[in-house]
């Protein structure tokens, strides 16, 4: 059996991603695939893994968790999705590094399955927008408080996911940009799944539908109905097309007034997010995946 484990990462899809994906369960589940809702598994995982202090699972524990999970249905792949699988947001970047304890939650999610192939999947985010969205999702009031120790310039995504591949070196690990979603959202779908790339599954356009305004998103679809793209890359540049003129402002352009923080910081940060991402995609073992 494998199973997937999507960590999020938090403040990228809202769940989006696996509210997309159950909208295909029953098909899915014709091939193995199966897509359990979010309450079936995020608690019942939770104390498992916190009875087992990190521990391996037995087999008679791994089967009673999967028949919790699964009730009685064939699984070949298991999709398993929750932002906070590693840790709560406050604790996402400490220091220079996104996910500190990444080695020892990964393994105790391996572990809940000891003897199944693993995969992780991650949505990737700016740090010049992501630990502000962090900061807003929390309960703090005070930034300086909440970022305090954190050191932004020097966070690399790369750097944690050379972590997570050493401590793992049996799982695959396919990784994106959370800005790049918009158009590679059924490709992340498809894979996920484990699909045909050229696989029709339900929930592709959830995402882009949210951020185009309505008349906008129906010419869309209006026109690739009518023509046909004849490859992922012509789809793409034409949902690219439609994105750029019919876009709403207010959900792809973000305002950041981080105390602190200067014009010229954010900037800096981006572009090392950017270049971060030719790292990322040069590690063994990992997919970047691209529009």
């Amino acid at each position: 059996m494998q199973v997937v484990y999507h960590l999020g990462a938090p403040c990228t899809d809202n769940d989006m991603l696996v509210q997309s994906l159950v909208k295909n369960r029953v098909a899915l589940a014709n091939d193995g695939v199966i897509v359990p809702p979010p309450g079936r598994y995020r608690t019942v995982m939770r104390d498992t893994a916190r009875a087992l202090k990190g521990g391996p699972a037995t087999e008679d524990v791994a089967e009673a968790l999967l028949d919790a999970i699964v009730d009685d249905a064939h699984v070949d792949r298991l999709i398993l999705s929750d932002p906070r699988f590693i840790c709560i947001n406050r604790l996402v970047v400490q220091g220079a590094q996104i996910w500190p304890m990444i080695e020892r939650q990964a393994s105790m999610l391996r572990n809940l399955f000891p003897d199944t192939e693993g995969e992780f999947f991650i949505g990737m985010r700016d740090p010049a927008t992501l630990i502000p969205a962090l900061f807003k999702s929390s309960r703090f009031t005070d930034f300086a408080e909440f970022s305090e120790n954190m050191q932004p310039h020097a966070i690399a995504w790369s750097e944690m996911i050379r972590r997570l591949r050493i401590a793992h070196p049996d799982c695959n690990v396919t990784v994106w940009c959370n800005e790049d979603t918009p158009l590679i959202w059924g490709d992340i779908l498809r894979e996920m799944a484990g699909c045909n790339p050229n696989a029709e599954m339900d929930g592709t356009f959830d995402l882009i539908e949210t951020i185009m305004e309505p008349a906008g998103f129906k010419r869309m679809q209006t026109y690739l109905t009518e023509h046909q793209p004849e490859t992922e890359l012509q789809r793409r540049r034409i949902m690219a097309a439609f994105l750029d003129r019919y876009a709403i402002d207010a959900e792809i352009e973000e305002e950041l007034d981080v105390p602190g923080w200067t014009e010229d910081m954010v900037a800096e940060m981006s572009e090392s997010y950017d270049a971060d991402m030719t790292a990322v995609a040069r590690i063994p073992g990992v997919t970047l995946m691209t529009p």
